[in-house]
């Protein structure tokens, strides 16, 4: 039996933050060492962090991650640790895994397929490194393998799948599994969706069972630079058995999760399964770096930990926001949040989801922890606990004119102090007739809801942005916006009123699924979060803007459609590009439970708003994703701000 101790370390990096992603990537060597680890798989980028953008096209970036690495491979004596950063080769730039092996460079292994769908743009930084190919990296007088490579130390061989490697069809463990590979590294990048961690699982499994070999997935953790959020879960399988998996959406900054693989087993079924190509065991020794020492074995053995995965979209939901907001807060160093509430589901969701933050970050990291990574906030390392915290971190204001109505007053207070928030009511009745007043003097006429409705709707809106805004600034607070990816869809906010913020992290997360959110928080609470039964002050409403006077009785489903449907035609048209009379057939023929006259109108008005708003997308505050398809612009749905705007397909509807 010859078994190896096999690590995988999850990290919360930060672009271009030199000295803290090298602290934390020589924290987990520390603590794999301590484990007895022979191999430290560590995530993709990790040196510079993986969403530096455009700046890794500059020599700049290039030259201090490549100083960075000399300083930590120093610290590596006694392990094989894998390192990743951008090397500029030749004519371009490569996303590159270092090994690095007590104490010396080894080689690097360049990522052969880049992410370029979806919130991923490899292919503008990155060039992606063609199979089979060895070279060589010259850089301070010396000279190191690069290229399409195996490894071999000890006598056990060891290869690369860099994240999307692993997830095109053609993947690079083919050709290592018969070149006699015993261990695959995967060092990814790989940001949080729904449902995404099952199938990472899959892949990670299929490739120990198919490859023979033990296979080590590692991950970031954390909102990295803004807009992702990484949930973490390393995994370690062999031979098809998934012998250790990590946790997911934790508070911490460095997580190793290690585990025993037998080398002699996954070959005995590597034997069963594979033949060795003809065609490969010539050249195949041109393609193996021999890296020198043995690995020791490990004094004792381990109990391997399997986390179970969260098993439902509200806990990952929460989970994953509640991370987000933290690591958002603390990286921007702002002193806490501020939210307008409107007593609605959207601002009431995010009062709830900064509760959330502070109930799993003290869970987590304890609250000495917790108060430590906050620790610029005055007076918050003298508070005794999540309580009397939250009136510290989190404002909400309610802002009232002539048409706002008890029951979203009594709502907004009611979440705002159920979370432990500070409260503000403030009138701007006052202000929004005075702007009122002032133009009707300039046009000589006054305004009226038969002929102005949208124009009176929106000064409200507005009127509202300075004083909140004036909140966030007297406190050094991050102002959040509370438009959701429905309102997004079709423009169903006030550009610098209700969209007004810094940050808008809820923008990913369409109305039904909040208000589904919503009610389970209300009873039985998520994602480890205590429920909030003044909820039910929100739940029980009709979604409205409150905009216009009480007699409109106005709804937001009224002025656009049931939000349900909106999300079914949202999802038809943007992520599955079909046009307006294909959204209209599909809706037909899966039975929907309204008439064909009355789907066309609603499919023309989602169409006609949809092109008419793309301006107001792109405006909005950075959003967090939740979901590998959304309406980003800057990330994954871009459209043109001017258009026809489907005149002739939506002409064509009956």
């Amino acid at each position: 039996m010859k078994r190896i101790r096999l690590g995988a370390a999850v990290l919360n990096q930060t672009p271009l933050d030199w000295e803290g992603n090298s602290a934390r990537i020589l924290e987990a060597i520390r603590q794999a060492r301590e484990q007895e680890v022979n191999i430290l798989c560590l995530p993709e980028l990790c040196i510079t962090g993986y969403g530096c953008e455009d700046m890794f096209l500059s020599p700049h970036v290039w030259r201090t991650s490549w100083q960075v690495l000399r300083r930590i491979v120093g610290e590596t004596s006694g392990m094989l640790v894998t390192l990743g950063l951008p090397l500029y080769i030749t004519n371009g730039v490569y996303n590159t895994a270092c090994v690095v092996a007590d104490g010396e460079i080894a080689g690097f292994v360049p990522k052969q397929n880049l992410a370029g769908d979806g919130l991923h743009y490899e292919p503008r930084w990155f060039r992606a490194w063609p199979a089979e190919t060895v070279t060589e990296y010259e850089a301070d007088d010396h000279s190191w393998p690069l290229g399409d490579l195996l490894f071999e130390c000890d006598g056990i061989r060891f290869g690369f799948e860099i994240c999307e490697d692993a997830w095109v069809a053609g993947r690079p463990g083919n050709r290592m599994a018969e070149c006699g590979a015993d261990v695959i590294l995967n060092p990814s990048a790989s940001h949080f969706a729904f449902g995404k961690h099952e199938i990472r699982k899959r892949f990670v499994l299929e490739g120990s069972r198919s490859f023979g070999v033990s296979y080590v997935y590692s991950n970031l953790v954390g909102n990295e630079a803004g807009r992702a959020i990484y949930d973490g879960g390393a995994l370690i399988a062999s031979g098809g058995t998934l012998i250790a998996s990590g946790p997911r959406f934790r508070f911490h900054d460095v997580h190793v999760t290690v585990a025993d693989a037998d080398v002699e087993l996954t070959r005995t079924r590597r034997a069963a399964i594979h033949s060795m190509r003809t065609d490969v065991t010539d050249d195949v020794h041109d393609r193996i770096a021999r890296v020198p020492g043995r690995f020791s074995p490990p004094s004792s053995r381990i109990t391997p930990v399997l986390n179970p995965p969260l098993e439902n979209r509200a806990d990952e939901f929460t989970q994953a926001l509640a991370l987000a907001l933290f690591d958002y807060l603390r990286k921007s160093r702002s002193n806490g949040f501020v939210v307008s509430m409107s007593g609605g589901a959207d601002s009431s969701a995010v009062a709830c989801l900064i509760r959330c933050m502070v109930e799993r970050g003290i869970e987590d990291l304890g609250l000495e922890g917790f108060q430590q990574k906050l620790s610029w906030i005055p007076g918050l390392k003298d508070i005794p606990s999540a309580e009397e915290m939250m009136p510290l971190l989190f404002t909400g204001v309610y802002q009232s004119t002539r048409n706002s109505g008890e029951v979203t007053r009594t709502a907004a207070e009611g979440i705002t102090k159920a979370v432990g928030g500070t409260w503000y009511q403030l009138d701007v009745d006052a202000l929004v007739q005075q702007y009122t007043t002032t133009i009707e003097q300039a046009i000589g006429r006054s305004l009226t809801w038969q002929q102005d409705d949208i124009t009176l709707q929106n000064i409200q809106a507005r009127t509202r942005s300075p004083s909140v805004w004036m909140l966030a600034n007297l406190q050094n607070s991050l102002l959040l916006s509370t438009s959701n990816r429905s309102e997004a869809a079709v423009g169903y906010a006030t550009m610098d009123g209700d969209t007004s913020g810094g940050l808008s992290p809820i923008a990913g997360i369409d109305k039904a699924f909040l208000r589904q959110w919503l009610a389970v928080m209300e009873k039985d609470g998520a994602g480890g979060c205590s429920p909030i039964p003044t909820l039910v002050l929100v739940n029980r409403q009709q979604p409205t803007a409150e905009l216009r006077p009480s007699q409109y009785a106005q709804t937001d489903e009224g002025d656009l459609m049931p939000y349900p449907l909106l999300d079914q035609i949202e999802r038809l048209a943007i992520r599955d590009k079909l046009s307006p009379s294909e959204v209209l057939e599909t809706l037909v023929r899966d039975g929907s439970e309204y008439p064909r006259s009355q789907l066309v109108e609603w499919v023309s008005r989602f169409f006609r708003l949809w092109s008419r708003n793309q301006w107001k997308r792109e405006r909005y505050a950075p959003s967090f994703h939740v979901d590998d398809k959304n309406l980003d612009p800057k990330t994954w749905c871009r459209f043109p701000i001017l258009s026809g705007g489907f005149r002739m397909e939506l002409n064509e509807l009956e």
